[in-house]
C-alpha cells in the first residue's frame, strides 16, 4: 500500500471511531433550515452521510483518473511498440541495402580482377609468342652464321689441302 491509501484509511478510521464514541450526539434530532422549509433530522447523521458521500466521490474520481492514466499509458505503449517495429524495419531495410551494395561492389571488384587476369594472361601469351619468334629467328640466324662459318672453314680447309697438294 502507498502512503496516500494508508492516510485515507487512517482518516476514515478516526472518523468512524469519533462517530462511534459520540453516537448519541449524532442521532439527536435538530431543526434544520433548507432555505424554503425547515425539517427535523439528526445533524450528526447528515454530516456523517455527507462525509461518506464526499469520500465515495473522491474514490470514484481517483478511480477515473487511474483508469484514464492506464488507458493513456496503454496507448502510449502501443504507439512505442509500433514505432520500435517501424524503426526495426527501417534498420533491417538499411542493412539489406548495405548488404546488396557490398555484394555488388565485391562483384565489381571480382569482375575487375578477372578482366585484369585475362588481360595479363593475354599479354603474357603475346610476349611468349614474340619471345619464341625472336628466339627462333635468333636460332635461325645463329645456325646460318654457324653454317656460313663451317662453309668458310671447309673452303679454307679445301684451299689449304689443295695448296699442299700442289
Amino acid at each position: 500500500m502507498n502512503i496516500r491509501t494508508l492516510l485515507l484509511l487512517l482518516v476514515m478510521s478516526v472518523i468512524a471511531i469519533f462517530a462511534a464514541i459520540n453516537w448519541n450526539a449524532f442521532i439527536v434530532p435538530t431543526t434544520l433550515s433548507l432555505i424554503v422549509t425547515t425539517i427535523e433530522a439528526p445533524l450528526g447523521l447528515i454530516m456523517l452521510g455527507t462525509a461518506a458521500l464526499l469520500a465515495i466521490v473522491a474514490l470514484v474520481f481517483a478511480a477515473h483518473l487511474k483508469t484514464t492514466m492506464l488507458v493513456a499509458s496503454h496507448n502510449h505503449s502501443r504507439e512505442m511498440h509500433a514505432l520500435r517495429k517501424l524503426a526495426d524495419q527501417a534498420e533491417a531495410s538499411r542493412l539489406t541495402d548495405l548488404q546488396r551494395f557490398l555484394e555488388s561492389e565485391l562483384q565489381k571488384q571480382q569482375d575487375g580482377r578477372t578482366e585484369v587476369k585475362v588481360a595479363t594472361m593475354s599479354r603474357l601469351d603475346e610476349i611468349e609468342r614474340s619471345l619464341r619468334t625472336t628466339v627462333e629467328e635468333s636460332g635461325n640466324s645463329l645456325a646460318a652464321y654457324i653454317g656460313e662459318l663451317e662453309d668458310r672453314l671447309q673452303r679454307q680447309g679445301t684451299e689449304l689441302g689443295a695448296g699442299r697438294a700442289r
